[in-house]
């Protein structure tokens, strides 16, 4: 599963892709049905508590580096 973001209409969505198999180029957004889509770079959830909490996406989030 990746995060994906349409250059065409600004939206983001989730894909089920097996990256070895298939390009960016060839992503389709079910927003505008173009194919004019880029795999966001996503930290994983990481939890200090002992509580995980694996469904929750860092996508589009400040990542704390500068």
């Amino acid at each position: 599963m990746y995060d994906y973001y349409c250059q065409r209409c600004n939206e983001k969505f989730e894909e089920l892709v097996f990256s070895h198999l298939v390009s960016d180029a060839e992503i389709k957004c079910p927003h505008c049905k173009r194919m004019n889509s880029k795999r966001m770079v996503c930290a994983p959830a990481v939890s200090t508590n002992g509580k995980a909490k694996g469904s929750q996406s860092l996508c589009g989030r400040p990542s704390g580096f500068s």
